[in-house]
């Protein structure tokens, strides 16, 4: 009942911070004495803090504002995708305190490999949250490809299959002994829209898209992401937009990102040359070249963003039908061609609505860094849900 109570208290405090015991009393039914017994635990946890006095309402004395303490814990987000890797430290009040992303060529790497820069990656910012006086108390891993229930991961974009999960979990690699954890990178990119993206407050039940090399999409309902019976939902990138188009990765034909991935729509532009540049320039150059040529309305580039946007709207228009979502958000290297491709997502959600029922849609503001907040926004959540995690 304590650590109950411990998780609705903070999740109240950090709600209304700062807030006086008076008030938190009343917001959560706890008797004052139970306030303050339960505040004087978070606090030698480290989780709160006592600021300066507080007026709430025009009757009454002042009280002493209590507030989230957010040097007292942070969450480590670690990322793997095709072309790089990306790290997130991210304190108690949800600050960014560090955040980097490292170019790499990632297909070209075995699993063991990528866990060895992953952990040195890890280790780098962990260090920076300790120079900060941030003690770091779990990490999550997003992985670009199905994690499912028993832990094993499937990703059609890299040359090996049927890897656990855990395999990138390993952060003693470089020292570090933290609990970690791996998920679903599109799941994670739409936990970061929820918990830091613009205007978040208004999105309702949503479907986010995360548009890289491949697209997935993570789907949020009554504020959860839905994963579905084997963790496999979400797999967008996988409906079929053309029978007769190209092999995928996956076994099918004529695959989603086979015309809106990055790779496929860089390919069509007469891009494709650029890509053998990225592991050095790193995943957002080769966008710059693109977007340079739709500047000058070159004629490849603008019929490439526009098929891509019309498949992932035709596609979406499928999700709609069945989830029926109030929003769209759209992710990724959809949030940088977002002025091209947003205009045909429309369109193709208009022809394929029914009785006129078009979610909203939306560009992210988070673009490739949603998945790693979300990793990272993960623990921190995890500790507002259980901070008894850090008594035991």
């Amino acid at each position: 009942m304590r650590e109950r109570n411990l998780a609705v208290l903070l999740r109240v405090i950090a709600a209304h911070q700062p807030v006086t015991r008076a008030r938190l009393a009343a917001l959560t039914g706890f008797t004052k004495t139970t306030v303050s017994n339960l505040i004087a635990v978070l606090a030698e946890a480290g989780l709160v803090h006592d600021g300066d006095m507080l007026h709430e309402g025009d009757r009454g004395r002042p009280g002493i504002g209590v507030a989230v303490n957010g040097a007292g814990a942070a969450g480590l987000g670690l990322e793997v995708n095709v072309d790089y890797l990306a790290a997130a430290v991210l304190d108690l009040g949800r600050r960014v305190r560090y955040r980097l992303l490292v170019a790499a060529d990632n297909r070209g790497r075995e699993p063991g490999e990528i866990a060895v820069a992953l952990a040195r990656l890890a280790r780098q910012a962990a260090d920076s949250a300790a120079e900060q006086g941030l003690p770091v108390t779990g990490a999550t891993v997003a992985l670009p490809g199905m994690i499912d229930r028993t832990g094993m991961f499937r990703a059609p974009n890299f040359p090996w299959h049927d890897v656990p999960a855990a395999a990138f979990t390993d952060l003693g690699l470089s020292g570090l002994k933290l609990p970690t954890r791996a998920e679903n990178e599109a799941n994670l990119a739409a936990l970061g829209e929820l918990w830091f993206g613009a205007g978040r407050a208004d999105l309702g039940d949503f479907v986010h898209v995360s548009g890289e090399i491949g697209i997935g999409a993570g789907v949020v309902l009554n504020g959860r992401v839905f994963q579905g019976a084997h963790g496999y939902a979400g797999e967008l990138g996988h409906l079929q937009v053309d029978p007769d188009g190209e092999p995928c990765a996956c076994g099918a034909r004529g695959c989603l990102e086979r015309v809106a991935g990055r790779d496929a729509i860089l390919h069509a532009a007469g891009l494709g040359d650029s890509l053998a540049d990225n592991a050095v320039a790193g995943p957002l150059e080769p966008l710059s070249a693109l977007t340079a040529l739709l500047d000058t309305g070159d004629r490849a580039a603008t019929a490439a963003v526009g098929r891509a946007g019309d498949a992932l709207g035709r596609a979406l228009t499928a999700v709609v039908k069945v989830l029926d979502p109030d929003t769209i958000v759209l992710g990724g290297v959809f949030s940088a061609l977002a002025r091209w491709t947003t205009p045909s997502v429309e369109a193709a959600l208009r022809a394929g609505g029914l009785y006129g029922q078009v979610p909203a849609v939306v560009v992210s503001s988070l673009g490739e860094n949603a998945a790693v907040l979300g990793a990272a926004g993960q623990v921190i959540e995890q500790i507002h849900a259980d901070p008894a995690l850090l008594l035991r």
